[in-house]
């Protein structure tokens, strides 16, 4: 090389920079969008009857999955997103670990391990610039933040939930917010979560245009429809007397339009509600019932609302046809009741500023139709998703909803795929290392169904298998049951007594992987 004339190797220079721009203006742009503690059926586009235009005319013209999976929980969901991996092999196992507080490495240390590789860290291999805005909580010391994990800028929550007004940190854990990586303060007045969000993921789209030719990886994280309730006046206003028919004639209706949309098949049936939930006829207070659920909605409606500020953006920076966007959420509906923080002031009225309260079990079954139980359980009502696609350039299926299994670990080899990465090589030497999830390429693109082997979950203590039509699945410190999910795709029948020896088969095969993860025994 040291004899080839200097203008020549200026020319060759040029040339490669010249093919990797044109190969960096034929990759998509990638945007990850992920609600929090959403249900499988909140979506209209999933049965509901809330308002999301948006995400249904995604769906109209991308594609759905209709059994995606999450890992049960924010934190094992985020870290199985960021990494491709099961969570405890990036160190998510549980949940995230206090500031400053200590724990053993390994597969319930709290944060990101720095043995693993992030989607934002890989893709910058292929000349992608990488932005959050929204929800981290998968590390909360500082050197844990998105800028040390391959991100270029970041807005949002560090932690787990706050108010959606302001940032409440009386909570029993401390709440950050941030900015890029100093800390960051919401204003006394106009301040709303999921709008400013928004509002930094598009100034993120902003600045990537006026700086980069060359695709960007967004990652956009609400904490909608987390608790607590918290919506604008004019988005509850929409919903007024909406869900006075109660949970129950709700459930069965939405049960039906999932049927009507082909979600769900006859083999499918809308499992009995549980004891604790009490027929709506009887309950007493169904004002106080129902505003709950028409907070909860609103909240969805104005993310969707948000999701439109996002494409109408892209439709102007003319970026819209070649950006994928996929849309999911990290975990089931959530039955958890925060009456025990003491931060709700009764006289506010539910869902504004000073109200802190939570939707409870009675509506998180009706966000889980048709499904049972809810966040932190590996039954379907836990850890099944809304999962839609969207790429004009790229999906031609359009409208069609897939028969496919798909898992959030799936995500992160996927965008490798598209993007044409190859994980780099300081990451792959170890065996954990080796992406645990399959890329959806092909069910994206060309609607191939993609094969796997069998999936795993594990959420304090509560644990799961599926491979092929058997669901494998116990609750924390209870016996294993057993499911066909082909023909029984909400859990309603127990087979294990029928089937023992398929049973010691699949038990046999999840302890060997939960030995291979790390599962704390006393799981």
């Amino acid at each position: 090389m040291k004899n080839i004339p200097i203008c020549i190797l200026f020319f060759l220079g040029f040339i490669s920079c010249q093919t990797q721009s044109s190969q960096n203006s034929e990759k998509p742009n990638i945007i990850l969008i992920l609600a929090d503690d959403l249900g499988y059926s909140d979506l209209g586009c999933y049965g509901s009857e809330i308002q999301t235009p948006n995400l249904d005319k995604m769906a109209e013209n991308g594609i759905r999955f209709n059994r995606f999976y999450n890992q049960a929980r924010c934190c094992p969901s985020r870290a199985a997103l960021l990494t491709g991996l099961y969570a405890h092999n990036a160190g998510m196992g549980g949940m995230v670990s206090h500031i400053g507080e200590k724990r053993e490495d390994g597969p319930y240390q709290g944060y990101l391990s720095r043995d693993v590789v992030t989607i934002a860290e890989a893709l910058q291999e292929t000349g992608y610039h990488s932005y959050i805005s929204g929800k981290w909580h998968v590390g909360e010391d500082q050197e844990n933040w998105p800028l040390q994990r391959g991100f270029e800028r970041y807005f949002g929550l560090i932690s787990g939930a706050s108010s959606y007004f302001e940032l409440i940190k009386n909570q029993p854990r401390h709440r950050q917010m941030a900015l890029d990586d100093k800390s960051w303060e919401p204003p006394a007045e106009g301040f709303y979560m999921t709008d400013a969000i928004t509002d930094y993921a598009i100034q993120w789209i902003d600045e990537h245009q006026q700086k980069y030719d060359s695709p960007f990886f967004l990652y956009v994280a609400y904490t909608a429809p987390h608790w607590p309730l918290h919506a604008l006046p004019e988005d509850i206003e929409k919903y007024a007397g909406k869900f006075t028919a109660g949970w129950d004639s709700l459930r069965v209706r939405r049960f039906q339009r999932l049927r009507d949309i082909g979600l769900i098949d006859e083999n499918t049936q809308l499992s009995i509600r549980p004891d604790e939930i009490p027929a709506w006829e009887s309950v007493k207070n169904q004002e106080e019932w129902a505003r709950k659920m028409e907070v909860y909605a609103a909240m969805i409606d104005r993310m969707d609302q948000d999701i439109g500020r996002i494409m109408n953006n892209l439709k102007e920076k003319k970026q819209f046809d070649n950006t994928l966007i996929l849309f999911l959420s990290d975990n089931g509906a959530s039955d958890e009741n925060i009456e025990g923080r003491k931060l709700n002031n009764p006289s506010v009225p539910i869902g504004l500023q000073g109200s802190y309260t939570a939707y409870q079990t009675p509506w998180a079954h009706l966000s889980n139709t048709p499904f049972r139980y809810f966040k932190k359980r590996v039954h379907e009502g836990g850890i099944t998703s809304p999962f839609i696609a969207h790429w004009p350039a790229g999906i031609h299926n359009k409208g069609e909803i897939l028969s496919q299994t798909g898992h959030i670990i799936d995500l992160m080899p996927t965008f490798l795929e598209i993007a044409g990465v190859e994980l780099p090589e300081q990451f792959t030497g170890h065996e954990i290392n080796i992406l645990d999830g399959v890329s959806l390429a092909p069910a994206l693109t060309k609607a191939n169904v993609v094969s796997r082997d069998a999936l795993y979950w594990e959420h304090e203590g509560n644990r799961a298998l599926r491979q092929g039509k058997w669901k494998l699945v116990a609750l924390k410190g209870k016996e294993w049951q057993l499911y066909n999910l082909q023909r029984d795709g909400s859990e309603t029948t127990d087979l294990s007594h029928i089937y023992p020896d398929t049973v010691e088969i699949l038990k046999n095969k999840y302890e060997e992987w939960a030995r291979k993860v790390g599962v704390y025994e006393k799981h």
